[in-house]
Formats: structure tokens, sequence, C-alpha cells
């Protein structure tokens, strides 16, 4: 079954920071460049990071430099791990495959507030 699952979420204080997690299966994730998406409340949904599969991060103008994506190929899974938060970073947080994308998870709310 084609899967992701999304987790790491919650609520955190500007400045801080979290780990988010989506763990792939059903998919020879090894092959396939990924991203993690959001969707904050009213907006479209938004690529803010993406990861060859040599593991080469990318990223939006609006995180760079506090945002870093990674991957584990062994465990078909994704990392953001996201520091200096904003309350701007508040959304629902996806992973997907960039190109051919899968059916969307569940995904993982992220609120900054204080």
């Amino acid at each position: 079954q084609v899967q992701l699952v999304e987790s790491g979420g919650g609520l955190v204080q500007p400045g801080g920071s979290l780990r988010l997690s989506c763990a792939a299966s059903g998919t020879i994730f090894s092959i396939y460049i990924m991203g993690w998406y959001r969707q904050a409340p009213g907006k479209q949904r938004e690529l803010v990071a993406n990861i060859s599969i040599g593991g080469r991060g990318n990223y939006a103008d609006s995180v760079k430099g506090r945002f870093t994506i990674s991957r584990d190929n062994a465990k078909n899974t994704v990392y953001l791990q996201m520091n200096s938060l904003k309350p701007e970073d508040t959304a629902v947080y996806y992973c997907n495959r960039v190109s051919s994308p899968m059916a969307w998870g569940q995904g993982t709310q992220v609120t900054v507030s204080s």
C-alpha cells in the first residue's frame, strides 16, 4: 500500500525548533526527489524544501538558513529540521515525491505561537 505518514509537529514558541519525519511505504523511496510542503489556512500548498537522490537540499527563500531537509533511504524516511521558527511558519506540513506525487498523507500541524 502506497502511504506517506508525517509526524513530529506541535506547538512551539517563536525561535523554537521542531523536527518533522515522513515515513514512506509502498514506493521505491530512494529513486525520487522528495519534498516537504506546507499549507497555511486560506493559502495554497507550497514547496518549502526538496532533497535530491544524492542528498542535496534546496529551499524556499522563506526558510533558507533555518530549515534543513535530510533523508535516510534505508528507512524510507525524510526529515525536516526546523530552527528559529516564526509565527508565519504555522501550517500543516506534508511530504511527497516532487515529481509524480503519491496520495497525500494527513500531514502534521506546526503551530508557532507565544
